[in-house]
């Protein structure tokens, strides 16, 4: 029976970039870092570019060859290496969830931090099963009723980030929305943006979370541009943005280019309000509901 290829995960393409940047770092080439493991040259390859498995005692050894000896690196890739293979609970939805919320949803789960800027809506990790359904709805219209029930599902599956991760801390979330979001209006469901907002103000009690509003008259600042996460991991992972529109989303990475979103929030934090002065518009304009 011939051998089924592996499925390139994101979690396995991440290993596999690691690795291959410890080994460029030491200078040695794909055929001498095999050598030195008593491999042959292909199956160094196929592990850099996600094509096979790599067992957790075989990625600390590589990583001796490379001269890494860092407790938390090496406590990270034998971490990944193990759960490289794993499914997230949201394949259950199958082709339902597009490939670019999977691989976002992947990289969520393993985050250490996420901020985001949300001139538009309420950021999903932080809506109510009713908002939430409304706003997919509106920006996924093609799609079927049972579809849109299903992907609200989901959304709300994966706030469990915010609150509990197996045994490890919570998601650090940071956000910053735009206070015309909180006068958006349902004809439909008239008393969903109370509950909304009651959500909001419950979320911002939480310590790992953050919640900053931009002023009505807020000075010109880069959230304007639109929506963006940057997503934080545990050392050595770097650091990733997304940005998102209709059709989909795009991941940002390299340094250069991660630095400006990084830089960017600190500016679009600079022209929000403080928390508590956020906190207390929010609760006013719940009780005007």
């Amino acid at each position: 029976m011939p051998t089924v290829p592996l499925v390139p995960t994101l979690r396995r393409r991440r290993l596999g970039e690691a690795l291959r940047r410890f080994r460029n770092e030491t200078g040695l080439t794909i055929e001498q870092a095999a050598a030195l493991m008593g491999w042959d040259n292909s199956k160094l390859s196929r592990i850099e570019n996600a094509k096979v498995h790599i067992r957790p005692v075989e990625a600390a050894k590589l990583l001796g060859v490379y001269g890494v000896d860092a407790p938390d690196v090496l406590m990270a890739i034998e971490a990944l290496a193990r759960d490289a293979g794993k499914k997230g609970w949201w394949t259950t939805y199958g082709s339902m969830v597009d490939a670019h919320i999977k691989d976002y949803l992947s990289l969520e789960s393993d985050a250490e931090s996420t901020r985001i800027c949300s001139m538009g809506l309420i950021p999903g990790l932080l809506q109510t099963g009713s908002y939430a359904r409304e706003i997919i709805a509106a920006s996924t219209f093609w799609r079927p009723q049972e579809e849109v029930i299903a992907l609200a599902e989901v959304r709300k599956a994966r706030q469990s980030v915010l609150t509990a991760r197996g045994g490890r801390p919570p998601l650090n979330f940071w956000a910053v929305i735009h206070e015309s979001v909180l006068r958006q209006r349902f004809a439909s469901q008239p008393a969903l943006m109370r509950d909304q907002l009651r959500h909001l103000l419950d979320m911002a009690e939480l310590p790992n979370i953050t919640i900053q509003l931009l002023p009505l008259a807020m000075p010109p600042n880069p959230g304007m541009v639109g929506l963006f996460e940057v997503v934080r991991f545990p050392t050595p992972w770097p650091t990733v943005v997304l940005t998102e529109n209709l059709v989909g989303g795009q991941f940002v990475e390299g340094t250069e280019h991660v630095d400006l979103f990084e830089k960017a929030f600190e500016r679009i934090v600079a022209a929000a309000l403080p928390v508590d002065d956020s906190r207390e518009i929010i609760k006013h304009v719940m009780e005007k509901e």
